[in-house]
């Protein structure tokens, strides 16, 4: 069921949030320091375009919290209002809703990414 899934999510929001995600990433990579960030970044788009069979788990502490907090300041507000906007969208129709809400946990994980594990199911 996955992969259906994921193929559904791939043509009506995974490809532009992951479009998003790699070209944020390529952004970071543009200096030396940012590079781990967009690293992460790459990691993530990955996830947001087949995030079906995966799970999210957080945590990281201290040196994550303060990443996710210069993060939130130089990308990751406009990562999360697109999937907000995409996830609204979706939700109108009743058959769109569970990819809604896989947009609004992508909104979630735009704001807080690092410190986060990505895991197969």
């Amino acid at each position: 069921m996955s992969v259906l899934g994921n193929i559904v999510w791939f043509v009506f929001a995974g490809l532009w949030q992951g479009l998003s995600w790699l070209f944020v990433g390529l952004l970071w990579c543009v200096t030396v320091v940012g590079i781990p960030v967009g690293l992460q970044c790459f990691k993530m788009a990955g996830l947001a375009f087949f995030p079906f069979g995966k799970e999210v788990e957080y945590g990281g502490g201290a040196p994550s919290a303060i990443l996710n907090i210069l993060w939130v300041v130089f990308g990751g507000l406009v990562l999360a209002v697109e999937a907000v906007l995409n996830g609204l969208v979706l939700c109108v129709t009743i058959i769109g809703i569970p990819f809604g809400i896989q947009c609004f946990k992508q909104a979630k994980l735009a704001l807080m990414p690092f410190g986060t594990e990505v895991r197969k199911l």
